[in-house]
């Protein structure tokens, strides 16, 4: 399969549809893609539309990260043992 050229509409469609963690066989549908193409391109991770997926799900994480921050912040336990887990899983990418 060769990877194809996605719209710029696509590309923003697949970044939001990453963000609310969409699984890629619902992306392929609502795109009117076959599932197997998409998950191909989305592997060149040079490619614009790995691009757009992988911000996408990096900035849902950065919000999942900001909300587990604040309850950590004021003192829920399972947030200080999650935000002290992502602490450590930053580290390790350093």
């Amino acid at each position: 399969m060769n990877a194809i050229i996605y719209t710029d509409e696509q590309l923003t469609q697949i970044e939001r549809f990453a963000s609310i963690y969409l699984p890629i066989s619902d992306m392929a549908l609502m795109l009117d893609l076959r599932p197997e193409q998409l998950r191909l391109d989305i592997s060149q991770r040079d490619s614009a539309v790995s691009r757009a997926y992988h911000c996408g799900k990096a900035s849902a994480k950065v919000k999942l990260h900001e909300q587990e921050m604040m309850l950590a912040q004021v003192g829920s336990p399972l947030a200080l043992m999650n935000a002290k887990d992502n602490l450590l899983d930053m580290e390790d990418d350093e």
